[in-house]
């Protein structure tokens, strides 16, 4: 019949169900296509023993064999499996910079829309903290500590990075937080003798997601390509398998003079790969929350 209501599918009666955020995400094609590469790498490193069962630093071939069916991107100077250290790799990689980004995160929520919220002494002392780990780098301290520890691992990188690497955000939030605290709805909260923790959660974080998930983003996105920093110049534990020590291996094997492009391009690769989704994600939503910037 004319003007009948078209006849919703389930699928359809699903996809009104999701959440209006959601869906805004799913709609964005920036966004949307990070997604979708991110899961791509998380399920290969979920996957990693289904998806090679050889072990990746098990000697298999001949010294730098090239791709051939056989071995799908060749294998090392130590004739180990190059297709099988990536798949195992991307855990390690993934991991370092998905803990290292929440954990950050976390700190600089804690400190920052605390001293923005609180203001007086509190503000006063947690600035000058945040002050003084902003003049410490990251990455230096790790070369320092490195040279103390006998093996340092992902784990130290971890630790090192969480620690020194949250008083960007922390400024970030505060400054959102001052602007935020006097506003109508914080002022409703605050009379009706709300707790902090829930102001703070409930009516504050809510209005600050996007620059708490690219503050996230960044963190997780600087983990990511600093432990391959580290772990290429010699400063990780080579005996661990992340893209970073293919790196290394390959560096240190003379694999470009030699011509064996197939042990350092795919590590190479997929960083950027995994940089390219994070950004995209990043550039999605600032479009959703700033409409303007979809347009332009």
């Amino acid at each position: 019949m004319d003007g009948a209501m078209p006849h919703k599918t389930p699928m359809h009666r699903t996809w009104l169900r999701l959440p209006g955020w959601l869906r805004s995400i799913l709609n964005n094609r920036k966004a949307l296509a990070g997604i979708l590469i991110l899961t791509f790498f998380f399920i290969v490193a979920l996957l990693a023993p289904w998806l090679s069962p050889t072990a990746p630093q098990r000697m298999l071939g001949r010294p730098h064999d090239p791709p051939s069916e056989k071995y799908l991107l060749g294998t090392t100077r130590q004739g180990q499996d190059v297709s099988a250290q990536m798949v195992y790799g991307a855990g390690g990689s993934l991991r370092v910079g998905f803990l290292t980004g929440t954990i950050v995160i976390a700190i600089a929520i804690a400190i920052g829309v605390t001293a923005g919220y609180v203001g007086g002494v509190t503000d006063e002392v947690l600035s000058l903290i945040t002050n003084i780990f902003l003049t410490v780098g990251g990455l230096p301290l790790i070369i320092v500590v490195a040279a103390l520890i006998e093996k340092p691992g992902p784990d130290t990188i971890i630790l090192v990075l969480s620690i020194t690497g949250w008083a960007w955000g922390a400024r970030v939030l505060r400054s959102q937080t001052l602007a935020l605290r006097n506003s109508e709805f914080v002022e409703a909260a605050r009379v009706s003798g709300e707790p902090l923790w829930r102001i703070i959660a409930v009516e504050i974080l809510p209005n600050m997601t996007s620059l708490v998930v690219s503050a996230w983003i960044g963190a997780v996105l600087y983990a990511i390509l600093a432990q391959a920093a580290l772990e290429f110049i010699g400063l990780g534990d080579p005996n661990s398998v992340t893209w970073g020590t293919i790196l290394y291996w390959a560096q240190n094997n003379q694999a470009l003079l030699t011509g064996a492009w197939w042990t350092f391009i795919p590590p190479g690769l997929a960083i950027s790969a995994v940089g390219l989704a994070l950004i995209l994600i990043n550039y999605g939503i600032d479009e959703i929350t700033n409409p303007r910037l979809a347009k332009s």
